[in-house]
């Protein structure tokens, strides 16, 4: 009799780990908006930058380009980029009303700075880059933004990345590399494939910092290759600064005092329910073994957590208490930092959303209880309040700094070709490359 309960058992975990491994299969494919073509249409994307430049939009009358001069070819980055940096926080003893007073007595400069190319400029090439490279760091590390427009040089990964490299930029790999979730457009340029994907096409992208709880891009460069064929598709950003000065104290300090969780996934596990007394062994099997297998590769803090929603069979992955204010590293001055415009359920389900359930988020204050309706609503209406909508053409770049401006993508009609590369500061202890980029390649070549 031991015998034949023991392959019982055998069986039964057989079976629970058949179902886990397509549910968390499932699960990593469609947890976050950072899904991305397929290699196929990756492999085509990058010919077709290479061999005949940008696709143009009928409805947009070409820009004038000049013949750019013959470049050495530059070595490849394929595994040598630096881990993303650990995220800095700084959040103890922030007097919220004072801070948010000081702001206001002295007022934020305008965060976004526009360089538009005329053709003296582009002549100039790679040079005007270096002349400016003073001016151009200087107001994007004391104001947040700059966006290039009509330069020729930034239309294929290789002449994007010629400019960051100019004003010494220095790359890492995003900060979710290991999940798998965003890949590469040419992995030799350090360029990632932003959200263009047909099935999130539909799908609003709230404001975010590109963080985690463990790791923060101090810096990103966001390139347009082609904008959306049909319609939508801009990109836009919002100043943490701004944001943070014009809330409400009192929702504020509520958030602060009591902290936020952010959840990342859900895995509904209704089943568990029909097991009878091997319900409760079932859900400590499938808890333990996706906290231990699963969550490392997205290389976050992540707790799982059954009925944080009230759904006692649902199993989320919520990542550890945190701070939505954080002091920046640089100025010492507090922003507002935090994705909830972008992760809070009760806002997605009032906008375009095309994530399945598997992968919709939520915010919870600290304590994992409700934030109020009233709030999430205060939170975004000031947050679009300060939202600059930015129609990028084909070679636009924009850099922002990732620790004080949050950033997002409205919806989009036809086909669109964006693309990003992050940064680290540049004098930090850096870990050279990282392991584990099989599963990067793996999910992506599962995406059709």
């Amino acid at each position: 009799e031991s015998g034949k309960g023991g392959g019982a058992g055998d069986n039964h975990r057989s079976n629970m780990q058949g179902i886990l491994r397509s549910g968390v299969a499932m699960a990593i494919m469609v947890t976050a908006e950072a899904f991305m073509s397929s290699p196929a249409m990756r492999v085509q994307n990058l010919r077709r930058l290479r061999s005949s430049g940008p696709v143009k939009r009928s409805s947009i009358s070409p820009r004038m380009t000049l013949a750019l001069p013959r470049m050495e070819p530059l070595p490849p980055l394929d595994g040598q980029l630096p881990d993303c940096p650990v995220t800095i926080w700084n959040t103890e003893n922030i007097d919220v009303a004072a801070e948010q007073q000081r702001y206001k007595q002295e007022g934020i400069p305008e965060s976004l700075l526009e360089i538009v190319a005329d053709s003296e400029m582009n002549a100039q090439g790679l040079a005007y880059f270096e002349n400016n490279k003073e001016m151009i760091m200087k107001h994007l590390k004391e104001n947040g933004a700059v966006i290039f427009k009509n330069f020729d040089l930034s239309k294929t990964p290789e002449g994007f990345r010629r400019v960051w490299e100019t004003l010494d930029m220095a790359p890492c790999l995003d900060p979710i590399h290991n999940s798998g979730l965003r890949s590469f457009l040419s992995s030799r340029d350090g360029v990632y494939e932003e959200v263009n994907k047909q099935s999130l096409a539909k799908h609003y992208i709230g404001l975010h910092n590109e963080s985690t709880f463990k790791k923060t891009a101090t810096f990103g460069a966001f390139v347009c290759f082609s904008p959306a064929s049909e319609s939508g598709g801009e990109f836009f950003i919002a100043d943490g600064a701004k944001i943070f000065r014009d809330l409400r104290t009192d929702v504020l300090e509520s958030l602060y005092k009591r902290g936020v969780r952010i959840s990342v996934s859900n895995l509904d596990l209704d089943f568990l329910g029909a097991l009878g007394p091997l319900k409760e062994p079932a859900m400590n099997f499938f808890k333990g073994l996706i906290g231990s297998t699963v969550a490392p590769k997205f290389d976050m803090d992540l707790d799982m957590i059954y009925g944080a929603d009230g759904k006692p069979q649902r199993l989320q992955a919520i990542e550890h208490r945190q701070s939505p204010i954080n002091r920046h590293p640089e100025t010492g001055k507090p922003v507002w930092f935090c994705n909830i415009h972008n992760h809070a359920r009760y806002l997605r389900n009032k906008r375009p959303c095309s994530v399945p359930e598997v992968g919709m988020t939520d915010v919870y204050y600290g304590d994992l209880s409700q934030i109020p309706h009233e709030y999430v609503d205060h939170i975004n209406e000031i947050s679009e309040k300060h939202i600059q909508n930015l129609a990028m053409q084909s070679g636009d770049v924009l850099l922002i700094d990732n620790y004080r401006m949050l950033h997002g993508r409205q919806t989009f009609q036809g086909d669109r070709l964006h693309a990003v590369s992050w940064f680290r500061k540049g004098d930090e202890a850096v870990t050279q490359g990282k392991p584990g980029n099989l599963l990067n390649s793996a999910v992506n070549s599962l995406i059709k």
